[in-house]
């Protein structure tokens, strides 16, 4: 009996090992892309401060003082007596006075903003930042060396002087710094930190986090290569498209955003393909051709632009990145990838023109079954979102409105479930963002409301997954 139980046990073993096998040798699945595209918004304009400045004329009285040795955490640098002691007469900006070296550099002194409002203060610049700073007593920035810095923000009230105090862990040391606004009504921060919304952008300390299964790559504008995560400066719909996606696909996620701002579908992204044609005594320039328009029956002047200009430039930057895919994503070298979505989000340029305006809904298609055919995704879903301030069912005013409408109708036109599009239906779907757009316009970018921003991103990336779930 034991021998008999021993030999199924040793069977077991081996069936369970053989299975693991088979599963640690399965190739993994490709990589998701999607691919994002459009003028300014899509480039991103939403604060994620209130602007972060250098520091200079806020910071008052700053001295630093030297001490023996190599920073110490165990020492009260307060009692002890420095060797070297400077006034500092310059203190942020670009070229600060010059620290004395010879020991532990630490500098006090005082703080006084004219706005009241909670701030953020990032003392240093690349080595420097390895600091303690510390403002009326509480700690508002640590950062040991190597690791992620930790910030607390601080209220403060306009036009009262506190203390503040920098202990430099290293031998790199300046008065260098930044001081941000982080309660500005619609910046990101202000959203995350101070209203709750948005929490998976941050950890427990506070600080912006990156996913670890999507992957942004930005071409032409808004550009960089880096796990989807907050930065600083500006964000656009990516953040928010890509948590969705990111939490509903099980395979890696790469965002390839390809966009320029101040551009139109009828002239600067005008797709391969495109004819000319006439509107009002003009004869509009087809792919390739230049100028913008001409007088009926005169000859057209070239210039040094050309109808789908942009269109070559954007999308052929997202085709090298892809030919090169290994080399661009050596975390997924071999996996290989598939492209799975398009997203599109423009329409402000072609309002200022009739012309563009009356050709967008025929434009529009061309370019979704343009791009499916170049990049060879004919599957691929496609969203389209609409420009925040134009309403449904709204009476024109003006010229300019009156194409917005035009722009909307066509923009609502293509989505699948209208049925005008028997083609589209399952995998075209357009996202009607008014009722997401938190002020502003197109045109002033949403007075650079994050809020508009992240919704508009969440509602395209929801309705892609719709789409990739039908």
């Amino acid at each position: 009996m034991k021998s008999n139980l021993s030999i199924k046990l040793l069977i077991l073993i081996v069936t369970i090992s053989l299975g693991d096998s088979k599963i640690s040798t399965a190739k993994p699945k490709p990589v998701k892309v999607f691919i994002l595209s459009g003028q300014s918004n899509m480039v991103g304009a939403g604060k994620v401060s209130g602007g972060g400045r250098r520091w200079g004329s806020e910071i008052i009285d700053p001295v630093v003082s030297v001490y023996k040795g190599s920073y110490d955490p165990k020492v009260n640098y307060d009692k002890e007596e420095p060797i070297k002691t400077l006034k500092l007469d310059k203190f942020g900006g670009v070229h600060p006075t010059p620290y004395p070296g010879g020991g532990t550099r630490v500098t006090r002194g005082f703080v006084r903003v004219k706005e009241t409002g909670s701030y953020q203060f990032r003392p240093g610049y690349g080595g420097s930042m390895d600091n303690i700073m510390e403002v009326d007593g509480k700690v508002v920035h640590h950062k040991k060396p190597g690791e992620k810095a930790v910030r607390t923000e601080m209220k403060l009230s306009g036009g009262k002087k506190v203390p503040f105090k920098i202990t430099y862990l290293t031998k790199n040391a300046d008065g260098l710094g930044w001081l941000d606004r982080m309660d500005v009504p619609g910046a990101l921060s202000t959203l995350v930190h101070h209203q709750g919304m948005y929490p998976y952008l941050k950890n427990k300390k506070g600080q912006w986090v990156a996913r670890n299964d999507v992957w942004y790559k930005g071409v032409i504008a808004a550009a960089g290569s880096r796990w989807l995560g907050v930065t600083s400066g500006r964000i656009g719909p990516e953040i928010g498209f890509g948590h969705v996606v990111g939490e509903a696909i099980d395979e890696p996620v790469l965002v390839l955003k390809a966009s320029q701002g101040n551009r139109s579908l009828g002239w600067d992204f005008l797709p391969p393909g495109s004819k000319s044609y006439e509107y009002d005594g003009k004869i509009y320039a087809g792919y390739k051709q230049s100028p913008l328009s001409w007088e009926k029956g005169s000859d057209p002047k070239p210039i040094n632009w050309y109808a789908g200009k942009q269109y070559d430039d954007c999308f052929g930057a997202a085709h090298k990145v892809l030919e090169n895919f290994d080399k661009n994503f050596p975390h997924w070298n071999g996996r290989g990838y598939e492209i799975v979505g398009f997203a599109w989000w423009q329409g402000d340029k072609d309002r200022y023109n009739a012309g563009h305006a009356s050709r967008y809904e025929l434009n529009l298609v061309h370019l979704i079954k343009t791009l499916r055919k170049e990049f060879k995704a004919p599957k691929a879903k496609f969203v389209i979102a609409t420009l925040g301030q134009t309403v449904k069912g709204a009476t024109p005013k003006n010229d300019q409105q009156k194409n917005e409408k035009l722009i909307l109708n066509a923009q609502l036109a293509v989505d699948g479930k209208t049925g005008k599009y028997p083609e589209f239906k399952g995998n075209v779907a357009t996202v009607y963002t008014h009722p997401l757009s938190q002020g502003g316009a197109s045109n002033s970018h949403y007075n650079g409301n994050s809020q508009t921003y992240m919704d508009v991103g969440l509602a395209i990336g929801k309705a892609m997954m719709n789409l990739l779930t039908e």
